[in-house]
């Protein structure tokens, strides 16, 4: 039986006697409380059913018995809304995860950065342009991009609309992988168009073929059908606008705890891991499995307190830990976050943000990330863990299933010159499609040479 977490005086509003960072400041209040009492009325995006069994797929990563593919986009809009997007964005990690099931021999669990993801952190609270300040592009779920002040006004109702959003993206989901789109049997369901000439593709396809080649052996032996028709698909953003996360929060008396039903799997990031702040406070309470991202800034005492906070009972698959150091950095910084981890008794997921720390801006002002160095990290990641006695149980990435050219490098050798032909993002700079299939390839690789 699923211990309940005991949360004293938790509530979903009790984050707000914190003090909140990288919070939009609505100056209408009333059009504030009016748009979280529509949300907190509105059916819950995901089950706690769903919830609990990705808890259990964490917990079996935690001891090696799965690994963890999560990645999407940096952040959603509203106008990626499209059944083509969505679609894009499933075929990619569906690709991957069965590069990823072939190389590693275990299961994988597939999270997308999907269906939630519309809001962003930001440096400075307003953006100039021309000497007129005006308040900084949040996501599509605070305000909206172009630069006026109509525009860049935070507007709540946009909540309602980032929920329909939301709804609608992992419905359709749902509807696809119920429909067996995502069956082993035919994975040709997944191609995109556009890779046809990418070497990326030819080896995909031949460990398609592979796999077919199996199921048919298998199934010609045995008489039996394999059922592959449908395989699981989980949602992940992070819970940084609190005011949406509480208004769907939900007291569940069949389990007696409390869920934030927006996501499955909700992280909190570098800039809002204050021990005293709001965003510890709203997470310690909830019964999702939560993952913290964690950088060179984090202390060994920060992040032992951290763990105390949000995992007291030491709960299997309720927390991961994505790291997130840099190339030149996690030779320093992991071993001894390792042993502080270790320190204190508890078990974590241990996944590779191999992203975020090695952003980089080019002279013409364009943020990008070395391919090189995005492998170096990961190869780093596995190598430090298993010298520790650990495990690298999952990779996060940002990636697009689009053509983009946003990150330097990889199999189709982009340059700095390259960067302007299709950048896309609105935010952060993702793998493109060779890239992504590269790095699932890499870490079957990988694991397969070092064990």
């Amino acid at each position: 039986m699923t211990q309940t977490i005991p949360t004293g005086n938790w509530h979903p509003a009790s984050w707000q006697s914190r003090e909140a960072s990288q919070q939009p400041i609505y100056r209408d209040q009333a059009k504030l409380e009016d748009s979280i009492a529509q949300l907190s009325q509105l059916p819950p995006l995901v089950t706690s059913w769903e919830v609990e069994a990705l808890k259990g797929h964490l917990a079996a990563a935690q001891s090696g018995e799965a690994f963890l593919l999560q990645g999407g986009d940096c952040a959603e809009s509203f106008a990626d809304c499209t059944s083509d997007f969505i679609v894009q964005k499933l075929k990619i990690l569906l690709q991957m995860s069965l590069v990823l099931v072939m190389g590693l021999r275990k299961p994988v669990i597939r999270v997308g950065r999907m269906a939630g993801q519309y809001a962003k952190p930001r440096s400075a609270n307003l953006e100039t342009k021309d000497g007129v300040a005006l308040p900084s592009y949040r996501g599509d779920l605070v305000n909206r991009n172009p630069f006026t002040p109509e525009d860049r006004e935070p507007d709540p109702t946009l909540m309602l609309r980032a929920y329909e959003r939301a709804g609608l993206t992992i419905n359709f989901v749902r509807s696809l992988v119920d429909g067996g789109f995502a069956d082993l049997h035919h994975p040709e369901n997944w191609d995109l168009k556009f890779v046809g000439d990418s070497p990326m593709a030819e080896q995909y396809h031949k460990i398609v073929e592979s796999v077919s080649d199996s199921l048919e052996f298998f199934e010609s032996v045995t008489g039996d059908a394999m059922h592959t028709r449908r395989v699981e698909f989980y949602t992940s953003h992070e819970g940084l606008h609190l005011p949406y996360e509480q208004a769907q929060t939900r007291f569940l008396p069949h389990r007696q705890r409390w869920y934030d039903l927006t996501t499955h799997y909700p992280w909190i990031g570098m800039r809002t891991i204050e021990l005293d702040g709001a965003h510890i406070e709203f997470f310690r309470g909830i019964s999702n499995p939560i993952a913290v991202k964690v950088g060179t800034g984090v202390s060994n005492p920060q992040l032992q307190a951290m763990i105390h906070a949000l995992n007291p009972q030491n709960e299997p698959g309720r927390l991961t830990l994505i790291t997130r150091f840099g190339a030149k950095h996690i030779e320093e910084h992991l071993p001894r976050v390792i042993r502080a981890v270790r320190s204190t008794g508890t078990r974590v997921l241990w996944v590779c943000d191999p992203m975020h720390g090695n952003t980089e801006s080019t002279v013409e002002g364009y943020k990008t990330r070395r391919f090189d160095n995005i492998v170096a990290e990961l190869t780093a990641a596995f190598r430090i863990h298993k010298e520790a006695g650990s495990y690298l149980g999952g990779v996060h990435l940002e990636l697009t299933g689009d053509n983009v050219t946003e990150c330097i490098g990889g199999s189709s050798g982009l340059t700095e010159a390259d960067l302007a032909r299709a950048y896309k993002t609105q935010v952060d700079p993702r793998l493109n499609y060779d890239q992504a299939m590269e790095i699932a390839m890499l870490i079957a690789g990988y694991v397969r040479a070092n064990g």
